[in-house]
């Protein structure tokens, strides 16, 4: 995909993930493809306690803003039909790799969750990690989102919590303190990149729209054991103990 066909947020955002794919993400694929159980989040919550997803074997299903594929591999190693779509070719040429290195193939795409180049109800379930769910303007993902699935289909996504965000200073870690408004939330410039965060409200007014229902709204606790994360430590493990740092929402497609 050429950097004319991408809106300047996808731009901004390519560049930043080349570096981070560069500076770390790259030399972490191996070990999160190897991990045996699926968990959310900076924390690593198991799905075994929290219950997300169902049997995915034999189903269609696609991740927005894949990065490194390891989501997809999970999925792919428990019978699921994957796709991976990420904007990053060096995320996307790591995931590659890690194909070739535990022999599993799966599709990967380079394109924009906002302009997905695949059919209609094409998927049973659409999902994303920290991908298009906080890389991606809203309104035109969760769009794609519904555009791709089939009726009955499920979305779910993991992002910051609206807490999160408006305890988050512009500069350095969270805070214990409201630090600014939840009216107007939208778009957030960090570190070089674009972030898209909306209050609760919004994400259900957004979701009804495009046809969904609303199946749960699961906001994680980081577990007892938690340590600060070498990288992604603007939120620290003892903060994420007492309020929720993350959230995944659950949707399901209507007829």
């Amino acid at each position: 995909m050429s950097l004319s066909e991408l809106p300047e947020h996808a731009i901004r955002n390519r560049e930043l993930w080349t570096r981070a794919n560069a500076q770390y993400t790259d030399a972490r694929a191996r070990e999160t493809w190897s991990e045996e159980e699926i968990t959310w989040g900076v924390f690593g919550v198991p799905e075994s306690e929290v219950h997300v997803l169902a049997d995915v074997a034999d189903k269609d299903v696609l991740e927005l803003g894949c990065g490194t594929a390891y989501f997809s591999y999970w999925l792919a190693r428990r019978g699921a039909r994957v796709v991976g779509l990420d904007v990053t070719p060096a995320q996307l040429e790591t995931a590659r790799r890690c194909q070739r290195e535990f022999g599993i193939e799966f599709p990967l795409i380079e394109a924009s969750a906002e302009d997905v180049p695949l059919p209609d109800e094409s998927f049973d379930i659409v999902h994303s990690e920290y991908g298009a769910s906080i890389w991606c303007e809203p309104h035109r993902w969760i769009a794609e989102a519904a555009r791709l699935l089939r009726p009955g289909g499920e979305l779910f996504f993991l992002r910051n919590s609206t807490l999160a965000i408006l305890c988050s200073p512009d500069d350095g870690k969270i805070e214990e303190r409201l630090v600014r408004p939840q009216f107007g939330m939208d778009r957030f410039e960090w570190d070089g990149g674009v972030e898209f965060h909306l209050p609760h409200g919004d994400w259900i007014r957004l979701l009804r729209r495009n046809g969904f229902e609303i199946e749960d709204l699961i906001e994680l606790q980081a577990p007892a054991d938690a340590q600060d994360h070498p990288h992604y430590d603007f939120v620290p493990a003892a903060w994420a103990k007492r309020w929720p740092s993350e959230e995944i929402w659950r949707a399901r497609k209507t007829a």
